[in-house]
């Protein structure tokens, strides 16, 4: 890929962990240049490593080696610095409140090269490449049910949605939270947390619900997808 367009933030701080993950993001503004005029914005305190536009260009606003300001207040796999762990990438598009819309191809095509270089700089794990949502679920949507996972899953850039071999584990609604926080999640908001699975892994219906469907899904990701795990975790022969 083409070097980022260099559009430095001062709003930045020193990194205390290593780089082991990518958090996707939508801006959630009117139009690119307001969301990358904020993201610069001393007084707004918020960040991004990269800014993505619709048309595909890439804007570098904080250099890898530093802690963008980017997650917020946020929990991954253990971990509840998310910014000081994380690469963050935001995409323009208006987000749920200014009219959500599905994110065109010059922006996806753009957005798949700069993550490949950055999992092979960091060494970052396809569990480990997540949205906003999945890391801050009681308090943010984005990239939202219309981004294309299924197209990172594809080159290896994002776990992909199970479809085989679903097995219902059966577990009753503490036991789906334990393994969900297992997987990764903060499970403090039950339903918000349940949303936000949805709105990755089953983004066509969205109601917070644990049922068999959504089990089956959490399970087969945590057994890796193997009929023969799914089987040896349910009991089944």
């Amino acid at each position: 890929m083409t070097d980022p367009i260099a559009a430095p933030s001062p709003n930045f701080d020193a990194r205390t962990l290593p780089i082991t993950i990518i958090v996707l993001h939508y801006t959630g503004m009117q139009d690119g240049p307001s969301a990358l005029a904020r993201l610069r914005d001393p007084e707004a305190k918020v960040s991004a490593h990269y800014l993505i536009e619709e048309d595909g260009r890439v804007f570098g606003l904080v250099d890898e080696a530093h802690r963008a300001w980017h997650a917020g207040r946020s929990h991954w796999r253990g971990i509840d610095d998310v910014n000081s762990a994380s690469i963050g990438i935001e995409l323009v598009n208006p987000g749920h409140e200014w009219g959500y819309r599905a994110f065109p191809e010059a922006q996806m095509s753009a957005l798949m090269p700069l993550m490949n270089e950055i999992v092979g700089r960091h060494g970052i794990t396809r569990g480990n490449i997540v949205g906003h949502s999945d890391v801050a679920p009681a308090r943010k949507m984005d990239p939202g049910e219309l981004f294309d996972w299924e197209r990172l899953a594809a080159v290896r850039l994002a776990l992909p949605r199970p479809h085989k071999y679903l097995v219902d584990p059966l577990w009753d609604d503490a036991g789906f939270l334990l393994a969900l926080e297992r997987f990764g999640y903060e499970v403090t908001d039950t339903e918000a947390a349940v949303r936000a699975f949805q709105r990755r892994f089953r983004p066509e219906k969205i109601d917070g619900v644990i049922c068999g469907q959504t089990r089956a899904i959490l399970l087969s990701l945590l057994t890796g997808g193997d009929k023969a795990a799914a089987a040896r975790a349910t009991g089944e022969k």
